[in-house]
């Protein structure tokens, strides 16, 4: 049974910087894509940074320039990291990953930014 959990969310204020990690438990062979999705209050889940194992990288606009998806392997670990940080990426982040026909969602952490 495949277990994503993240961690590294919290409170910081606007222009700050957080690091989101994802760890991946089970197996979700070598062929899949680790993405990064965030949930505003009142708001739908939508895709922020998706990272394929075949390489390749897609943000969403709104935040191109400041946020990175990044993967470690080894460490079987997937990350972002968010750079000025808004307002407007308040929210909950959910770590999902894709292989073969199965996807996995992780239980979300809470990112809040003070203005």
């Amino acid at each position: 049974q495949v277990q994503l959990v993240e961690s590294g969310g919290g409170l910081v204020q606007s222009g700050g910087s957080l690091r989101l990690s994802c760890t991946v438990s089970g197996n979700i062979g070598s062929v899949n894509v680790m993405g990064w999705y965030h949930q505003g209050t009142g708001s739908r889940r939508e895709m922020v940074a998706l990272d394929s194992s075949r390489g390749g990288t897609t943000y969403t606009d709104s935040v191109k320039g400041r946020f990175t998806i990044s993967r470690d392997n080894t460490k079987r670990t997937v990350y972002l990291q968010m750079t000025n940080l808004k307002p407007e990426d308040t929210g909950v982040y959910y770590c999902h990953a894709a292989w073969g026909t199965e996807t996995s969602w992780g239980q979300g952490t809470q990112v809040t930014v003070s203005s």
